[in-house]
């Protein structure tokens, strides 16, 4: 048994992906330091996706709901000739909302007889799942859901779900080998879960790099120079720090744990290893201790980091008070929208020699419909945001790699995009470095997942040392796993 057995994706199932997306192919000549220097005068409006205060988040949700409820009540009133679906996903206006609501209003437009309503969900896809998990109990359910790559045994383990080839069979005969014809094997694979069902279809696609504001970097007097390693990271932010006033460095900290686990897995550590056949966790090592406490650091000991949710993050750094910006390749079109400077993308640090390892990013979608006309509804509205047009939109406005064959190259889709835009470059030269994102089994995942959070928040604001947090935090997500 292996532990591929226990966790989402393999390493060989995304380089796999990557290497057969011809993406690879029209950007292999490209360097590891991209630029571009956008002059735009809008401003990054943020819609915040880490609200500190448990209030506001529930006041968002609550209103999306109340909006959901008043629109599907219209529907009724005209007749009940519309079928409504909901569609939840976990888009900020700062990561792909806005593109999002622009599909949705283009599907709308063009079909008369469904109605798709589309409902943010707060805090990441940990917050989708505890709003599902809440509406289950509730006897109401949304009709097409994204799921993180983290949860999809979570998700398949407590949820009714409608695998796509189900739902193409019974509602799209005439296009049944679509997932076939569209789709790589092994992209399919990344929404499989453990037991080998297809729970959904693979949406976004993403890995974490470094954004730098080159004007800055210049004004503290470090030029060009842009860090290779965590260990000139944190030089050139006390740098930056010292001669600007501003802040070195900032890496991103929205409801999940994923940044935390690239600075982990690339200085050797692990995640989750295998025990007796059963997966545990096993980041409390020298290793995880060194990533964690290096972030830390930075932030109490130099000041040169700043700790910010996650908005606040991205707002930091368009505005020109941040240097450096770890974060996902789905910020491009929010960065590029919002900063006033030249930007340049490189590949995500590594601790000296040590191989890079990078948790993949993104979602699948999944059909949580079950009256039949909403399944049907369901379907037709994923369907259309899989085609190359709805595909290359998406890229566009967020910078995930789309998981369908041959966008790339499709003069409908994103060849001309991709040709011209260096900012995407350095996620898809590191795509071959990908790991897993740490997936703990069963009921365990939403539990495990705050208390990484919890544990990250005592370690950047300084009230536990790395080794006592994180070795605490690893006895009590094995007990829950037990």
């Amino acid at each position: 048994m292996c532990i591929k057995e226990y966790i989402l994706i393999n390493f060989k199932k995304i380089s796999n992906i990557v290497l057969s997306l011809v993406i690879m192919s029209s950007l292999s000549a490209c360097g590891n330091n991209q630029s571009v220097n956008d002059n735009t005068t809008d401003s990054t409006k943020a819609e915040s996706v880490e609200n500190k205060d448990p209030s506001s988040n529930k006041q968002a949700t609550d209103v999306a709901k109340t909006d959901t409820k008043d629109d599907m009540k219209g529907t009724k009133d005209n007749g009940g000739d519309v079928t409504t679906i909901e569609y939840w996903h976990v888009n900020a206006e700062t990561q792909g909302g806005t593109t999002v609501e622009e599909l949705v209003n283009k599907f709308n437009e063009e079909h008369d007889d469904i109605k798709v309503v589309a409902r943010f969900n707060p805090d990441m896809y940990k917050g989708l799942m505890q709003n599902l998990q809440a509406e289950e109990a509730t006897g109401n359910t949304p009709d097409i859901v994204q799921v993180g790559w983290a949860f999809l045994e979570y998700f398949s383990n407590n949820f009714d779900y409608v695998s796509p080839q189900d739902a193409i069979d019974q509602y799209d005969p005439e296009d049944k080998t679509f997932l076939k014809d569209n789709f790589l094997p092994n992209v399919l694979d990344l929404a499989k879960n453990n037991n080998g069902d297809q729970v959904g279809i693979p949406y976004s696609l993403s890995n974490p790099i470094l954004y730098i504001n080159r004007d800055l970097m210049e004004e503290a007097g470090l030029g060009d120079k842009t860090p290779k390693t965590w260990q000139e990271v944190r030089e050139y932010a006390k740098v930056v720090s010292e001669k600007t006033g501003k802040y070195g460095f900032y890496e991103q900290e929205p409801a999940d744990f994923w940044a935390q686990q690239a600075m982990i897995e690339s200085n050797g550590g692990k995640m989750i290893e295998l025990e007796d056949q059963k997966p545990k966790a096993n980041f409390a090592t020298k290793e995880g201790f060194e990533a964690m406490q290096l972030m830390a650091d930075m932030l109490n000991e130099d000041k040169s980091a700043v700790n910010l949710g996650f908005d606040e993050g991205l707002q930091a750094f368009t505005n020109g008070e941040v240097a450096m910006y770890y974060t996902t390749i789905a910020k491009r079109a929010a960065v590029e929208k919002g900063a006033q400077f030249k930007v340049e993308t490189t590949l995500s640090p590594t601790f000296g020699d040590k191989e890079r390892k990078l948790p993949a990013g993104g979602s699948m979608l999944a059909i949580t419909a079950k009256d039949p006309k909403q399944i049907a509804a369901a379907w037709e509205f994923e369907k259309y945001l899989y085609s190359v047009e709805s595909m290359a939109e998406w890229t566009k406005g967020t910078g995930y790699v789309p998981p369908r064959k041959g966008v790339d190259e499709d003069p409908k889709g994103l060849k001309d995009f991709l040709a011209e835009n260096e900012l995407m470059k350095p996620a898809i030269e590191q795509m071959p470095y990908v790991v897993p994102w740490a997936s703990f089994p069963g009921d365990a995942g939403l539990q495990a997942e705050q208390m990484l959070l919890d544990m990250r928040d005592k370690i950047f604001g300084g009230q536990q040392s790395a080794e006592d947090a994180m070795t605490q935090t690893q006895e009590e997500i094995n007990q829950i796993m037990e």
